[in-house]
């Protein structure tokens, strides 16, 4: 799906996402590393809650936010690949590619749907990288390498300093966080200036 940083943000900030953590899979390479990824494919794994968003709606959002056209011409590290878990999810993904083929007409999609495969989590300074750079919050949050995996919070924030989500799903869910007043303004502060800004890696 193109650089991970973008789709972690844009994920990490999706009601009902509960959380992400971006890596590298698809390929034969041994431990890949950002320099040295081989073979395989920039991804991005999701937890989410079913009863808050569906497979379908996941989909959605990947077809909106990346590159599939046979004209993008990406290297294989950004290719766009959806790696499914079951049977079902691969019909969605399958009936959701046809969708997006008739829309595009003549442009081939050349999306490839495959099964899951082992992730190689990326290096803990690509884990939440929007976070990241905001060091003092980060730091104030504690968020060790492992909570940059794993941490629900880490995946809110992570979008919403770029100004994904919209600021009333952030007021919906700020007293849920535990973010102090101050942490939480200056989120708040980030997301009304970045907002509608767009992703870039």
């Amino acid at each position: 799906m193109g650089c991970y940083w973008a789709c972690d943000s844009l994920f990490g900030a999706t009601k009902g996402v509960l959380q992400t953590r971006v890596g590298y899979a698809g390929g034969t390479t041994e431990s890949p590393r950002s320099k040295h990824v081989g073979d395989h494919v920039e991804v991005i794994e999701i937890h989410f809650d079913p009863k808050q968003i569906t497979y379908k709606e996941l989909l959605e959002l990947f077809w909106k936010n990346h590159e599939y056209r046979e004209s993008a011409r990406l290297k294989r590290e950004y290719m766009t690949m959806i790696m499914y878990h079951t049977d079902e999810q691969r019909l969605l993904a399958e009936a959701s590619k046809s969708e997006q083929q008739v829309q595009e007409g003549e442009e081939l999609v050349v999306t490839e749907i495959v099964p899951e495969s082992h992730l190689y989590p990326a290096e803990n300074h690509n884990q939440k990288y929007r976070l990241q750079g905001h060091v003092d919050l980060a730091k104030g949050l504690d968020l060790t390498p492992e909570l940059l995996q794993t941490s629900h919070l880490a995946a809110r924030l992570n979008g919403y300093l770029v100004g994904v989500g919209g600021l009333p799903q952030f007021e919906e869910e700020v007293g849920k966080l535990g973010l102090t007043e101050e942490q939480a303004q200056y989120v708040r502060n980030y997301l009304i200036q970045n907002e509608g800004g767009g992703l870039s890696c």
